[in-house]
Parts: C-alpha cells; structure tokens; sequence
C-alpha cells in the first residue's frame, strides 16, 4: 500500500502536535536534572496514568497482540490476562510505597539512585550494576518499538523500511531531547487517548462489517490455518480460535503467558510515573483511570485480532496480508476514509513513540545520573548534566537503530526478552525493598545479578538438547520470566538472612516510610 494525501495530512497534524508539546515542556521544565527526568514530581494522576499505560504498551498493543490473536487464537490472550492482573497488583501495591519511598530516599530520581540511598551503598555496587541493567535491556527494549515503526512505514505506506526505523526515531528524538520528561509524559497522555478511541473504532466498525458475532464466527471457522510467509509454519487449526485452552497447550505454557504481568515490579519506564505523581493521595486517582483505560484497550486489540481474521477470509485478502503483526494497519487503511486511516495509523505511531520515548529518557537518566555524575563528573552543574542526558538520548537511540536494522526481527519476541530481563533483575527487589525491612545491600545486589543472568542464559544459551543432535534455548521450555523471577527473589532473601544484619539507618529510613504509609492509610 502506499500513502494518501489524506492520510499524510493526518499524520502531518500528529507529527506537528508532538513538536508542538515538545517545545511547550521545554519551556516549563528543564532548567535543571530533576525537572528534566523526573518532571519536578508534579505529575497529574491522569497524565500519569495514560503515560504509564502508552509507554507499557507500545506497539504491541497495535500490532504484537493483535498479530499473535490473529496467529494462535483467544488462547493468546492469556499474556492480556497476566499483564491486567499484573498493573493492577503494581498500581494497588508498588506506586503508593515507592512514590514515598523514593522522596524520603534523598529525592532520589533514577532506579538505581532509588537502590544507592535506601540501602547507604557507598561502594556505588548496586547503583552501577541497576544502571548497567538498565542500560542494556532498555537498548533492547528500545529497539523493538524502532523495529515496529518501521514496518509500518513499510507495510502502509510502503517506505523503505530502514528509513521508517530513521523517522520514527527521529521524532521522538526531537520531543524527548527537547522536553524531557513533562514533554514525554504530555505525549504519552494524548498518544494514550489516541490509542484508547482508536481500539474502540477499529474492533467496532470492523466488527460490523464482517457480519456481527456469526458472520465473525463462521468466516474464522473457515479460515484456513494461518501460515507464516517466511518460515512456513503453521499456525493451529481456525476451528479451536475461541478456546482458551486448545489442544497442545500445556499447564507450562499457560503460566508462561501469565507470567507475563510478574514484569511490570520490575519495569523502570513504567515504575518511574509512580514516583511522579503529585502526591499520595493522587495514586488511586491514577489507579483507576489507568485500569479503566487498559481494559478497554486490551480488549479492543484482543477484537482486532479476531475480526481481522474473519475480514482477510471473507475478502479473500490472505495474499496481501505477509505479516499478522499488520493486521490492524491492513484493516485501518481498506475499511475507513483515508482521514480517518491516517488517525488510525497516527494511533500505531503513538503507541511506539511512546514507549521509545520513555525508554530512551530512563537510559539516558541513568547513564547520567547513574554513570556520568557518579564516576565522573560529581560537581557536574545542573545545566550540564541536562546537556549529558539529551547526547545520551541521542546516543542510545542510534544503538537501537542499529539493532534494528533486521526487517525480521520480530515485536513480540524483542519485548518478551527485555521485559523478562527487568521483571527478573528489578521486580523481585523492587518489592523486597518496599515490603521487607530485613533486606540487606548484598541481597539486593544478589538478586538483581541472579535475575539478569538467569534470563540472558534461559534465552540465549544452548542447553536444551534436541531429537537428532544440537540444542536450544531454554526458553523454548518455559518463559525465562519465571524462572529469573524466582531465582532473584530467593537469591535476595537467602544472602540477606545469611549474611550481614541490616544497617541501622537502612533499617531507620524503612521504619519511617512505614510509618508515614499507616499514617496515609
């Protein structure tokens, strides 16, 4: 497909808009680090909570979702299931305690600063090894959402895709650079509205069209199984679509797809709008516009999916449709008005840059604060450490680009490796340290090692054996979440008791963000 004058038009208004958002913020906060990175902590809980949800859902909301329903099935959406329960626990459990806790921690505006100061590591153990962490999974992380903006440059508007990867990066850079983090949570907000009308619009309309629920029905069941254009395999039998539990699934798999929602303790991009919020009392208010706005969303990409399948059979469209991860583009641009399709298109956008945004400015954060600051340059001036955190950006960005530079690199895949990475390093201690006063700075180091190292084996090391010679990755097993998840936490839980007691000002500063909780409460 190509690109039409419309659709250009609305993606030019969408472009504008963001640049527009990006000048604002820079004109209201960056003057110094805190404010660039961490937005003054004067968040309002409703832009906190959009921003939270776009930057988690990136563009596999639009495409790795959809496309993995269109693919598998309603059994796919256990992942949906997982991750709801998942935001649900880390808004009800992990925002209250860390938004306080992080204040009372000497102001602290990183992660790893957050690990630094609630445990007095004067030996910058934990801070260096988080920002490491930090580092290289968000680099990774990052990359998926280049690589999604650049298939839909080139499955919609038929771009080169290499040169989709440049543009897409291209203008987050420009908002993230210039605005920091007010102008990546503004974006995050309006690009959240963007996505939430844009999953209600495309499910309901294409709904409609194939027939209602049994025109949907009949032609799913009719579909032939899905069949991937590079690798030739073959999806499972259209006739077990709707069971959530089909033949072949395994108890393993199924926790595999929950384990899903154990990430979300541990992702900083996400963690990071808690501790902005304005104030306490502000989280529920967040909590509940974010949940709203994520079930309606999920649902909708789950829909999308479904009625994709059922609209490619009945117009026999199998040919033109080469990748599933494009089906909510194929249905935006044949079934609504090319002003509408590039609202639509606007609304993939959004959910990539989003998420890039939010990554790119927690890595730069850290190499700054985190790196830079630490080991190089403490008497750093305000202006110049803001300075470091946009080269950084940049730098960060064209690491991504290249790792993306693969048009078969697939969406899912990228985030299911760096979201296992943060929920296994960071989860199990972000929890122990909001939760257990008998953490100590060894436990944490030791869980945070245990839970990055444990994922990067599971999915990259060859320990599997396999019928007829060779071996696989562990992860063809089980999710590596699960695995890195359990053994941080007990890595964590073991060191602290058997080793050294906790310090007595470690244990003061949990007593009194204890204290100051019950007072809330």
């Amino acid at each position: 497909m190509t690109i039409s004058v419309p659709e250009m038009i609305s993606l030019g208004a969408y472009f504008v808009l963001m640049m527009a958002i990006g000048l604002y913020a820079y004109k209201e906060s960056t003057s110094d680090v805190s404010e660039y990175m961490l937005g003054g902590r004067n968040l309002h809980p409703a832009v906190g909570a959009l921003s939270a949800g776009a930057s988690d859902m990136s563009g596999w909301m639009l495409m790795g979702l959809p496309g993995a329903i269109y693919v598998s099935g309603f059994s796919a959406a256990w992942i949906a299931v997982g991750l709801t329960v998942g935001a649900y626990l880390n808004y009800r459990f992990v925002a209250p305690r860390l938004r306080i806790y992080t204040e009372m921690a000497d102001d602290s505006i990183t992660i790893p600063d957050f690990f630094e100061n609630r445990f007095h590591d004067t030996s910058h153990a934990l801070r260096t090894i988080s920002a490491l962490v930090i580092i290289v999974f968000f680099t990774v992380y990052t990359s998926s959402g280049i690589v999604a903006g650049g298939k839909l440059f080139e499955s919609a508007f038929g771009l080169n895709y290499q040169l989709g990867l440049f543009v897409t990066a291209g203008v987050v850079l420009a908002y993230t650079v210039i605005g920091g983090f007010l102008a990546v949570s503004l974006t995050d907000f309006v690009q959240g509205c963007i996505m939430f009308i844009a999953l209600i619009l495309v499910p309901v309309i294409a709904f409609f069209v194939v027939g209602g629920w049994s025109g949907m029905e009949s032609a799913i069941m009719d579909a032939p199984a899905y069949v991937n254009a590079d690798s030739g395999a073959t999806g499972p039998s259209r006739s077990q679509f709707f069971d959530m539990w089909p033949e072949g699934m395994t108890v393993l798999g199924l926790i595999s797809l929950l384990a899903w929602g154990l990430g979300y303790f541990g992702q900083p991009h996400i963690i990071v709008r808690f501790m902005a919020i304005r104030s306490l009392k502000d989280i529920k208010t967040a909590r509940l516009i974010g949940m709203s706005w994520m079930l309606v969303t999920v649902i909708g990409a789950v829909f999308v999916g479904a009625v994709g399948v059922a609209y490619v059979q009945q117009h026999e469209l199998s040919a033109q449709l080469t990748d599933s991860e494009a089906i909510f583009i194929l249905l935006s641009q044949i079934i609504f008005h090319p002003l509408i399709a590039g609202f639509l298109l606007a609304a993939i956008l959004a959910a990539i840059m989003s998420t890039i945004s939010s990554q790119l400015l927690v890595s730069s954060s850290s190499i700054t604060e985190d790196v830079y600051k630490t080991f190089f340059r403490r008497e750093a001036s305000q202006s110049e450490l803001v300075m470091i955190g946009r080269i950084a950006t940049v730098v960060v960005s064209l690491v991504a680009i290249a790792l993306a530079f693969d048009p078969n690199s697939n969406i899912l895949d990228l985030v299911s490796n760096a979201w296992a990475g943060f929920g296994s390093a960071f989860g199990p201690i972000i929890l122990l340290s909001l939760f257990w006063r008998g953490l100590t700075r060894d436990g944490a180091l030791a869980g945070m090692i245990v839970g990055a190292v444990t994922v990067l084996v599971w999915l990259y090391a060859p320990l599997l054996p396999v019928e007829g010679g060779g071996a696989v990755p562990l992860e063809s097993l089980v999710y590596a979440m699960i695995p890195g998840f359990l053994l941080s936490g007990l890595a964590a839980y073991l060191v602290s008791v058997i080793g050294r007691s906790v310090k007595p000002k470690v244990a003061a500063g949990f007593d009194d963000m204890s204290e100051v909780m019950n007072d809330a409460s």
